[in-house]
């Protein structure tokens, strides 16, 4: 079955892409307003966008009237954001800062988790992230009722328990890390995992002889 996207509503072209495309890492993000004020929210349309220069990218939608969102009018405003991303143990936390609060609400105080100062941005990082990246605006584009961010990562955090400082091994697994999946409310865990190598086009040739 196909679909033309320009004979669907918004709605209808959110729900096909958003139950299709899967999973989806999230990134929990804190931003801090002109005024001080700290704002925490979890975005799933994201993703590393490169290393040179080292990029995220994140998918910001705007309200139903169109005006921005806490997060994007403050990463707009000062150029400054921490991504982090969300383990198991944070996902209640994650969860209650994608309340619809009226604006200057600070969502994280209603949690328990803790906040530690960032290095080279304002905002502050949250304690428990197994990850965080400091962030700087790179590029914004406005696209209809999204504005899409590229954040340039000035300074990565990364636990100790997660990490060999002497290879930069990383243990994904460890982290337990959660995505999104379809339809409201749906969420995956980082279990049932596979490995496969790259193939090599030099070593598949010669199997072809």
């Amino acid at each position: 079955m196909d679909f033309d996207f320009s004979r669907l509503s918004t709605p209808e072209r959110y729900k096909l892409m958003g139950s299709a495309i899967t999973p989806r890492p999230i990134a929990w993000i804190t931003t801090l307003s002109k005024e001080g004020v700290l704002n925490t929210a979890p975005y799933s349309f994201f993703n590393m966008m490169g290393a040179e220069p080292p990029l995220v990218a994140i998918g910001l939608m705007r309200l139903p009237d169109g005006s921005y969102k806490d997060t994007t009018r403050n990463i707009i405003d000062t150029g400054e954001f921490v991504v982090h991303l969300v383990s198991e143990k944070d996902v209640e936390a994650m969860n209650f800062t994608s309340i619809d609060a009226p604006p200057g609400f600070d969502e994280l105080a209603y949690t328990r988790c803790e906040t530690v100062p960032s290095i080279d941005v304002a905002p502050p990082r949250i304690a428990s992230a197994p990850v965080a990246m400091e962030c700087r605006l790179f590029e914004k584009v406005e696209a209809g009722q999204s504005t899409i961010v590229l954040g340039e990562v000035v300074r990565f955090h990364i636990d100790d328990a997660f990490v060999d400082p002497a290879n930069l091994h990383v243990d994904a697994p460890a982290m337990h890390l959660v995505a999104r999946m379809h339809g409201a409310g749906w969420y995956t865990r980082s279990t049932d995992l596979f490995q496969m190598t790259r193939p090599v086009f030099a070593n598949w040739s010669e199997e072809q002889d």
